[in-house]
């Protein structure tokens, strides 16, 4: 039987408002049937402190910090915490709500978009798992994180490995389209992440930094021999391909898309009325 062709987007390193303008624009073209499902990699120049569309940043967020350190800011479209893009690989799947292969639930659906990361990770010799939390204790956990920072605890079916999350991944639902996106993390420079929040105190910092360390795991912390970002992208791209079990047709955008994307990164995520709204 003939695989299903989903194209394969390598938009290499952007801005921070064009990133989250394309994953947005991805999702309307797919809406309007103009192009198949897509798996996108990406990175981040600067590299960005992007936070979820809930978070609040005044009360959440020490933007003194953000602008000490030379990063982007930007509010992404999905729900969840405060990720530091940096020496990572940032993924993105977009794919419809009805589509054969996609269950009804969010979490079943994170599962299913997941087994491309899972593969991708057992690729460069990781044995990785999903995360399943079992206890109530676990999943009251996960309705009031304690942190705002997102590594700080795997949601359902977020990769870990040796119990420790090792891939954050966030979802929204719009115009009948699933837009699910992450991060797969190389390095992790942790005092600079915690430089990013508030804190009612530096004792509480330095516990949940502590404690972060044993929630939380970069691919390179794992391995005998550092693995580059491009190693780690040919693994995900071949883990995709195996994990949704598609054919991967590379693809990049017209001078008519890419203009669409620009002016909507100018007009909504460039905007102070977005990213700061809350």
């Amino acid at each position: 039987m003939e695989k299903e062709t989903w194209y394969f987007i390598d938009s290499g390193n952007k801005p921070p408002a064009y990133n989250m303008a394309l994953d947005e624009k991805l999702l309307e073209w797919h809406s309007e049937k103009k192009i198949p499902p897509v798996v996108r990699f990406y990175g981040w120049d600067p590299a960005t402190l992007s936070i979820g569309y809930f978070q609040k940043v005044h009360k959440e967020i020490d933007m003194e910090a953000v602008k000490r350190h030379g990063l982007g800011f930007v509010r992404r479209p999905t729900g969840g915490r405060g990720v530091l893009h940096d020496q990572e690989l940032t993924y993105s799947v977009i794919v419809s709500e009805d589509h054969p292969k996609m269950p009804p639930t969010v979490t079943e659906a994170y599962r299913v978009i997941s087994e491309g990361i899972l593969q991708g990770f057992r690729h460069l010799g990781l044995h990785a798992d999903f995360a399943v939390p079992r206890t109530k204790e676990e999943q009251q956990a996960l309705k009031n994180p304690r942190s705002a920072v997102c590594f700080d605890a795997p949601s359902w079916y977020e990769l870990v490995v040796e119990g420790r999350k090792i891939a954050g991944s966030a979802q929204t639902r719009q115009k009948g389209v699933i837009l699910q996106h992450g991060s797969i993390i190389l390095d992790v420079d942790e005092d600079k992440l915690f430089d990013l929040f508030t804190y009612s105190s530096e004792r509480v910092r330095k516990r949940m930094q502590n404690a972060f360390k044993n929630k939380a795991v970069a691919i390179n912390e794992l391995l005998d021999t550092p693995v580059t970002l491009k190693e780690v992208s040919a693994a995900f791209h071949q883990g995709f391909a195996e994990g949704l079990d598609v054919h991967a047709e590379a693809y990049q955008l017209n001078p008519q898309q890419e203009e669409q994307v620009k002016e909507l990164a100018i007009e909504k995520y460039e905007s102070e009325e977005w990213n700061y709204r809350r």
